[in-house]
């Protein structure tokens, strides 16, 4: 009788410890299951960018089970401190419902910081109890810096010239800065910068972007022939960068015009001519060519000149020119002015000259004449008829 209590209890006993055994084991192989249902797929696991790039994965959550899987979905950023974004559909995602046998994707931007050490990063999105690691390999070394450069950082031209540069200002930083321009000209120099057709003495740079501006410098009128550095700087108390322009002045130009006494005065007569020695002096340093004379004269007037146009004249000497003026016969007495300008390419003078107009002498006699006509016809009037 106990032999056969203690049978049926070891028996008992044997059947609870499989039953527990089994529904152990199902516990274990459903949890296995449904973590190995899901599965994040990527094909660029590792890729290159240089700092202040921005780097997107598509990321797909793949559902190999036989129900609907709702997973959460995050990242990981291994300790890096850089910024980055799930999205789905055109925005932020944290849970994902991804039917049996059907996939869902996500989308991961990375934006590699401008301050970040050359080598490779590690990162890890999880989902679903599963997770995809991934790497970025930063190929060079980032820095907290300023750029300032130009295109074209040489230019020539005479001392009537404005030199213009144009050069990019870079924000290499992860902030918006403000930089203030300044350039550091010789006395007499006038140097500005224009952003956008303003004249401006700062600007504003987005974090890694780009700003265009226009450096406008003219030389003083006493410059002399040679080459002019301007340094350039653009910065505030965080970050600065410089550049230097050069502008060649090739010489100065300048010219005077006037008569070979200094007076600019004279007299005609009303429908005859005056002549006059005028006087074109080079008084810059570089030569001048094609110098032609013209003027400006009373309704009626001419002017010629001979010649009328100078081949050349080299700095510090002067030309003669004949300069002929005919009133018009029809001129009052009185006085009037003629403008005579000589122009050359890259530099023009004037003289305004003051001409009186005086009454023809043959007029004077015409006048006498009448008078005495007048009076003789009165007397032979009176002659004739003051008798009676």
């Amino acid at each position: 009788m106990l032999r056969a209590c203690r049978k049926r209890s070891f028996s008992w006993l044997l059947a609870i410890s499989f039953i527990l055994g089994a529904t152990t084991l199902g516990f274990h192989s459903g949890t296995a299951a449904a973590a190995g249902a899901v599965e994040l797929y990527t094909p660029y696991l590792e890729l290159s960018a240089p700092p202040g790039d921005s780097i997107s994965y598509a990321i797909d959550v793949i559902n190999h089970g036989s129900s609907t899987e709702t997973v959460n979905i995050g990242f990981d950023a291994k300790g890096n401190q850089w910024n980055e974004q799930l999205t789905a559909g055109g925005r932020t995602v944290t849970r994902l419902a991804v039917k049996a046998g059907e996939t869902q994707t996500v989308n991961l931007q990375l934006d590699v910081p401008l301050e970040v050490n050359k080598g490779t990063y590690a990162f890890q999105v999880n989902a679903g109890g599963v997770s995809l690691p991934l790497a970025v390999d930063v190929s060079e070394q980032g820095t907290f810096r300023t750029e300032l450069t130009t295109d074209q950082a040489n230019m020539e031209g005479h001392s009537d010239s404005t030199f213009t540069f144009s050069a990019t200002l870079r924000n290499r930083t992860a902030e918006k800065q403000t930089y203030a321009l300044a350039a550091q000209a010789e006395p007499g120099w006038d140097a500005t910068f224009t952003d956008g057709g303003n004249s401006v003495t700062s600007v504003e740079v987005d974090p890694n972007g780009e700003k265009t501006i226009s450096i406008a410098v003219k030389p003083p009128e006493t410059v002399k022939a040679g080459t002019y550095k301007i340094p350039i700087t653009a910065g505030n108390n965080s970050t600065s960068a410089n550049t230097t322009v050069e502008a060649v002045v090739t010489g100065t130009y300048d010219l005077k015009l006037g008569t070979s006494n200094d007076v600019l005065s004279t007299d005609v007569t009303a429908g005859s001519t005056r002549h006059l020695d005028m006087v074109v002096t080079n008084s810059g340093s570089s030569e001048l060519k094609g110098v032609s004379l013209s003027a400006e004269t009373p309704s009626g007037w001419e002017a010629t000149f001979e010649p009328a146009t100078l081949d050349s004249i080299a700095p510090g000497q002067e030309a003669h020119v004949q300069a002929t003026i005919k009133a018009d016969k029809k001129a009052l007495a009185g006085d009037y002015v003629v403008n005579v300008t000589a122009a050359a390419p890259e530099k023009s003078a004037d003289a305004q000259l003051r001409v009186a107009v005086k009454t023809s002498v043959l007029w004077g006699w015409v006048g006498i004449l009448i008078i005495i006509a007048v009076a003789a016809g009165i007397y032979y009037l009176f002659r004739k008829y003051g008798r009676r």
